[in-house]
């Protein structure tokens, strides 16, 4: 285990593997998500404790992404300076990631004055090689805001097929992946004022990628085999390359960027695309004046980089691109790591919605960091989306660490530190014939390939399979203590019970080496029970290899007196699990409502108390009217306002007087049937109506119909252009009658809603359909107790 608080930065070294790691810089804008976490910087961090335990000399260089739209966006949100908010986020990351224990040798940030030196150096070589171009491209102009719009600050249509996606920025639909230009969208409009901008001319600088077509495919067909790239990075690129490459902006017209170096330019700063990748040579700069060593020197170092899928093309052409153009000689990635997404429960993480946990959500529980980070890492998406949940997470916990992992170590410690005539005095015993022990030697033999396992997997960047090699490494050990019965040993065959300790101490410290890039505190806290100092965690002895895990008896030598055994881990139990998953339910802003709600309630409580005390009841009547109407003010927003409820059309026909209209009888099991009259003709044969559980919105107000009272509405999904419909369909298994909640939030429904007061209006807006199928509220998921209610087809449809 490396001392990373070291102040001489290490450079590479003639005849040792000098590996160089970076993870795709975390935009500065909000608090990293558990999703973005595991997509690139704990994924590098893990792979960076590898490298160092392995004896590689290695340097992990991350940072905040700081400028561009997003940044100025957020700085309007909040009324602040870009400035402002990169200091404020930027502080923030740092705080997540220390407790998240990311080992980075330097994390720095893109707005440094290193930043623009770099890349105006090398837009100049670019310039000066002629692989630019100057052209005149149209772009939306927002005459309320009196500015040209970047990317992020226009919203609207996606124009692919298929998709038409209603909130798709200009520079990527979130929806379906797809890269945009902000004059390719539908009904475009200014994000700040919300007005239709217009379009008009400015003139910007071009990275002629089709004239640097030759050398980066040279490059991807060469480096893509060597490196090992991983399958969802050689698609994704060679769908960019199939699709033709085509000459990409690099400028833009904002303030807050690394300033084109150009006098005709000088109003432009460079497109956050082209700058931010340039970052992670910048930030090598603050970490040495040596950097060129590192960045310029293919033949000795060899360039890993972790990120999430969204980033493959910027960094498997956009930035390669951009480094052949100098004509020099850079280190250019040899291997690239990519993570699918991590979904949250029945939905997505989102930073820009606030849904999921978030790291400063992680470091406010009761859940012990190693804890996070195994569960993430077991969880990591390789090769498809992976999906979390609270109950997974309580199960990992206490089913592989605290009853596998933990187990194993405190039984083996435990029972080595029990005194003299039933234990050993915490003294490790000599075990002189542990080579011709027929049971230890065939764990041995076990343990031996694990590791081989192990290793391979590491190298190939296959973290999760590194991971659950090595805790099978604890499952051995715990049927090695089952097979030898060690307890019965002691007292009848002491030599054979000290070669079943002295090897089960071995495995310890084996595990805390295996698993010290996943669990690192983990670790520590195992060495320190062994009274060891952490620094000797090592995956390689003298001559580079791990020969000892093959003979896990000779790994630590008898005599040594081991420290004080305790519990590793403990059990997360279903009551807290069931509280987080309720307090961190909805969006972070759903979280605020709730917590303002129940400070509203418990004002009102008080001062209630306070009356009964004081004999002031007209006062505190007054005083907790007000604070129960400070709660009523937020309930009016609160989904919990609405009674749905789930029913059974026992019979639906077409109503006498109306040819788009269908009358149905439906049971929500209160004995009488209710009429509810839809409007689903066009789009839902008849057939299809009949004996068919349905979402029933109970509480609006009845509605005469063509002649027929309506008594309730059932809920649908339309699609973007409305030509299609289809209903809300909770389980087969549903309860008729029950009502469908949503978790997280809890509260009655209103008898009847107030047309007036607008509340179906004003929720309605959040209901829809995901990409998954699923029904949901704010990406919460209408909730029945046989699970959640779906469509058939319609992804990020409207519900009504």
């Amino acid at each position: 285990m490396e001392d990373l608080n070291r102040t001489v930065p290490k450079l590479p070294i003639p005849g040792k593997r000098n590996i160089l790691i970076t993870s795709a810089l975390p935009y500065v804008n909000n608090v990293p998500h558990l999703g973005n976490i595991i997509g690139c910087v704990l994924s590098a961090d893990v792979f960076a404790r590898y490298c160092r335990l392995r004896g590689y000399n290695a340097i992990y260089i991350c940072g905040t992404d700081e400028y561009g739209t997003a940044t100025e966006t957020k700085a309007m949100e909040e009324n602040s300076t870009p400035k402002q908010i990169c200091d404020k986020y930027h502080a923030i990351h740092k705080e997540v990631y220390n407790w998240f224990n990311i080992s980075f040798d330097e994390f720095g940030r893109t707005s440094s004055p290193q930043q623009t030196e770099v890349c105006q150096t090398i837009f100049k070589k670019l310039l000066e090689n002629n692989w630019l171009s100057e052209n005149t491209m149209q772009q939306l102009y927002c005459d309320t805001c009196e500015r040209f719009l970047a990317d992020r600050l226009v919203e609207g249509n996606c124009p692919t097929e298929g998709c038409n996606y209603d909130s798709a920025r200009g520079d990527q639909c979130e929806n379906c992946g797809k890269l945009l230009n902000p004059t390719e969208l539908i009904n475009p409009r200014c994000k700040q004022c919300k007005n239709a901008p217009r379009i008009r001319d400015t003139n910007h600088l071009f990275l002629e990628l089709p004239l640097l077509k030759d050398k980066l495919v040279n490059y991807i067909e060469t480096t893509s085999v060597a490196g090992g790239w991983s399958q969802n990075a050689i698609q994704t690129t060679n769908a960019w390359l199939k699709e033709g490459l085509k000459s990409r902006c690099i400028t833009r017209d904002l303030k807050w960027g690394v300033p084109v170096p150009l006098e005709e330019f000088k109003d432009k700063v460079f497109y956050v695309w082209f700058d931010a990748p340039i970052g992670y040579v910048s930030i090598t700069s603050c970490y040495t004046p040596d950097w060129e060593k590192w960045w310029k020197n293919p033949e000795n170092v060899e360039l890993y980089q972790f990120m999430g899928k969204d980033n493959v093309p910027f960094h498997t052409v956009m930035f390669p691109s951009t480094l052949l153009g100098t004509g020099e000689n850079w280190t250019l990635m040899k291997t690239i790591s990519v993570t699918e997404y991590l979904n949250y429960e029945a939905g997505k993480f989102s930073k820009s919605k606030g849904v999921g946990v978030f790291g400063n959500d992680a470091k406010d529980t009761n859940i012990p960091v190693e804890v996070w980070r195994y569960y993430l890492l077991t969880n990591r998406p390789e090769v498809s989306d992976t999906l979390f949940t609270w109950s997974d997470l309580q199960a990992k916990s206490n089913n592989e660490l605290l009853n596998n992992l933990g187990n194993f170590i405190n039984r083996v410690l435990s029972f080595l530190a029990k005194p003299p005539g039933s234990g050993y005095g915490s003294v490790i015993p000599d075990a002189p014939d542990a080579g011709s022990h027929p049971l230890t030697n065939k764990l041995a033999e076990e343990v031996g390939k694990y590791v081989e396992q192990y290793l391979e997997a590491m190298e190939k960047v296959k973290l999760k399979q590194g991971l659950k090699t090595a805790m099978s490494i604890s499952s051995e050990g715990n049927a090695y203590l089952q097979e030898s019965q060690f307890w019965r040993l002691y007292k009848e065959d002491l030599p054979s019970c000290s070669i079943v300790v002295k090897t089960s101490l071995g495995l310890v410290y084996l595990l805390a080496c295996l698993l010290e890039p996943f669990m690192p505190s983990f670790s520590v806290e195992v060495f320190k029970q062994l009274n060891l100092p952490p620094e000797q965690a090592s995956l390689c002895d003298e001559k580079g290899d791990m020969d000892k895990a093959k003979r896990p008896w000779e790994i630590l030598p008898a005599g040594h007196k081991i420290g004080t055994p305790e519990p590793l881990f403990k059990e997360l139990k279903i009551e807290e699990v069931e509280d987080y998953r309720k307090k961190f339910a909805g969006s972070q802003a759903d979280r605020l409502e709730r917590e303002e709600a129940g400070k509203a309630a418990k004002l009102a409580e008080e001062l209630k108390k306070k009356a009964t005390v004081g004999g002031k009841k007209q006062q505190a009547k007054k005083l907790a009217g007000e604070a129960k109407s400070r709660g009523t003010v937020e309930q009016e927003i609160s989904i919990t306002r609405l009674d749905i409820r789930v029913g059974l059309i026992k019979k639906a026909q077409k109503h006498p007087d109306a040819e788009s209209l269908y009358v149905e009888e439906i049971d929500l099991g209160e004995g009488d049937c209710r009429t509810v009259v839809s409007g689903l003709v066009k789009y839902i044969p008849l057939e299809e109506m009949q004996n068919r559980k349905v979402c029933v919105l109970c509480n609006l107000k009845p509605a005469n119909m063509r002649g027929i009272k309506s008594e309730a509405m059932v809920l649908a999904a339309s699609s973007s252009d409305h030509t299609k419909v289809e209903l809300v369909d909770p389980p087969q298994s549903a309860v008729v009658g029950e009502r469908v909640t949503f978790p997280g939030f809890e509260g009655e429904p209103d008898d009847v809603l107030n047309p007036k007061k607008k509340v179906w209006e004003t929720l309605q807006v959040d209901l829809q359909s995901n990409s998954d199928l699923v029904a949901c509220y704010k990406d919460i998921p209408l909730t029945t107790s046989a699970g959640v209610c779906k469509v058939a087809s319609i992804s990020n449809g409207s519900i009504r």
